[in-house]
């Protein structure tokens, strides 16, 4: 299994180029589906729109939960085109790695003129082996 950082740094590669072709003002299912591209392209393993069911009392609950991007099975990618990340964006990664135990999750806002101020990178739980 690749390093969780150079799975990271793939996708955020693809996502520059993905950005530096379309640009600020699309949907976000125009850069999911390219970004989705550009991985598959890159040889990674990419799940879009994965269910992501909710257990509550050991009993699983289908509420409709969908992760954006699954990468390598590893980093979970929730894509946006906003004016700004906020903490309810924080807090929906967060869920979602929890739901999936998984530990790393990038945000990443489409919606900027410099992709870099639009990347927020999360942890849950992380431990360096």
């Amino acid at each position: 299994m690749a390093n969780p950082n150079d799975i990271t740094r793939s996708i955020i590669e693809c996502a520059l180029k993905v950005h530096s072709a379309l640009g600020p003002g699309m949907l976000e299912s125009a850069y999911q589906e390219c970004l989705y591209y550009e991985l598959k392209k890159q040889g990674h393993k990419v799940e879009k729109e994965k269910e992501l069911p909710l257990i509550y009392d050991e009993v699983k609950m289908e509420c409709g939960y969908r992760i954006d991007l699954l990468v390598d099975n590893t980093i979970i990618v929730e894509l946006k085109a906003v004016n700004e990340i906020n903490n309810l964006h924080i807090a929906q990664i967060l869920s979602y790695l929890k739901m999936s135990n998984k530990q790393i999750g990038l945000i990443l806002n489409f919606n900027v003129t410099m992709l870099r101020d639009g990347i927020k990178r999360i942890v849950n739980n992380y431990h360096k082996n």
